[in-house]
């Protein structure tokens, strides 16, 4: 067998389905991590055909963009910056009770940045495909899984069959090499990938950091 990189090893255990001329690839999907923002109208849309989430154990939802940052008054009333953000965060809870999905809300001591609590938690494994309706894949990316940023339609999509419809992307592998000099860290390493690949150089691709430097990083860099 010809050697694969780990995004192959990922991509072809997950496959349901195979990409062809006229459609897409058909790949599972271990974990659905789910924000306020992005879920109402695809929730909505479960409801409108009359779905259920088809794996409620694989999706995972926490409060996060809207949440008022300032302490609650006195009253126990919490402060949101506008009214819609107070109904997205209102939605998410009884989305979530209505649809037998974990959430981590005001009392649990997990809620938190949608990206960060999947590592935090261990629900992040190497060898996994997730989807979250919002970007910042590298961060588990880090961790050995496959990630992808999908939109409200794409969320709706994956509640209801725990599949994400995706082109095979093209591979990229980036090699650094050598200690990096006092002061200079992750984000430098990679603002100067970036001036070399330019800001479209990943367009299409997943990339894999490979390299004496990448592995000397810690897993938060």
């Amino acid at each position: 067998m010809s050697a694969r990189t780990l995004f192959d090893k990922i991509w072809d255990a997950h496959v349901v389905s195979a990409e062809t001329a006229a459609t897409p690839a058909t790949l599972y999907v271990d974990l659905h991590l789910v924000h306020e923002v992005t879920s109402p109208q695809a929730f909505d849309a479960l409801r409108g055909r009359g779905l259920r989430v088809r794996q409620p154990a694989r999706t995972l939802a926490t409060l996060d963009h809207s949440t008022p940052t300032l302490p609650a008054a006195s009253d126990g009333t919490r402060r949101y910056a506008t009214a819609a953000a107070r109904a997205q965060v209102e939605q998410l809870e009884a989305n979530a009770q209505d649809f037998g999905i974990e959430l981590h809300g005001w009392d649990s001591d997990a809620r938190g940045i949608v990206h960060v609590i999947g590592p935090e938690l261990g629900a992040t494994q190497p060898g996994m495909t997730i989807v979250c309706g919002d970007s910042h894949t590298s961060t588990h990316g880090a961790f050995g899984a496959l990630a992808f940023g999908i939109g409200t339609t794409e969320v709706a999509h994956v509640l209801a069959t725990q599949c994400l419809l995706q082109r095979r992307p093209r591979t990229l592998a980036v090699h650094v090499e050598g200690e990096l000099a006092p002061g200079v860290a992750a984000k430098d390493l990679i603002l100067h990938i970036i001036g070399v690949l330019g800001v479209d150089g990943g367009t299409g691709h997943v990339i894999e950091y490979r390299g004496s430097t990448i592995r000397a990083l810690s897993m938060e860099q």
